[in-house]
């Protein structure tokens, strides 16, 4: 990684870890050690998949149900990772979980909310899911413990944040602020995919070629 991705990874890891540490000082002395992390994941799942069914099967457009519900989904992406390192449960399951919980939770909303007068950005975001998910399956697939790095969350608090805003001004169009903000999630995507790469070769898990002069 070059030395301005080195940096950035660095600034964004060191505003992540204000997060644990104001967190912390809840979870390490009263969360409930019965509730595990994946718990609290395993909400976030259940959440995106009542959000598919109340969208798309049901029809339901209470606003304010909806809001609240995705609310909801993101606390529980804001807290499950603090209080796995917390309580000192951070497992490659829960890894898991969590990537593919935050896909869940993000692409109904998505979906939603973009679809009607975002179209392109819709495509966007959804090509970059698609294309991180194989990565990460790639990344399994070296037998290197995947874990999800900086560029990742901030792509998830990118989307989390311009996706509830979008969904107070529904069916309006939200300010154009917010879609800049979709759209600068996009960058991180590939970042977090990058990222995963250059692990790979680090740890000599994929072989770059080098061509010799002809």
């Amino acid at each position: 990684m070059n030395n301005f991705l080195a940096d950035l990874a660095f600034f964004l890891e060191k505003i992540d870890s204000y997060r644990d540490k104001f967190l912390f000082l809840f979870i390490k002395p009263y969360w409930p050690r019965v509730i595990v992390p994946n718990y609290v994941t395993s909400i976030r799942i259940a959440i995106g998949i009542l959000l598919f069914i109340l969208l798309f099967f049901l029809g339901v457009n209470d606003q304010a149900l909806i809001v609240y519900l995705f609310c909801i989904g993101v606390f529980t992406d804001l807290i499950d990772g603090p209080i796995a390192r917390g309580i000192n449960k951070v497992t490659e399951l829960g890894a898991m979980l969590d990537s593919t919980a935050d896909r869940i939770l993000i692409l109904p909303i998505a979906v939603y909310g973009l679809f009607g007068s975002h179209k392109w950005l819709l495509l966007a975001l959804l090509l970059a899911e698609v294309s991180n998910t194989f990565v990460s399956i790639f990344y399994k697939s070296k037998e290197v413990y995947l874990e999800s790095n900086i560029f990742g969350k901030t792509k998830m608090v990118l989307m989390s944040a311009a996706l509830i805003a979008i969904l107070f001004f529904w069916p309006s169009s939200p300010p154009l602020f917010f879609t800049y903000v979709l759209w600068l999630s996009i960058p991180f995507s590939f970042l977090s995919m990058y990222a995963k790469m250059i692990e790979l070769k680090d740890k000599n898990k994929i072989h770059v070629p080098k061509f010799k002069n002809l």
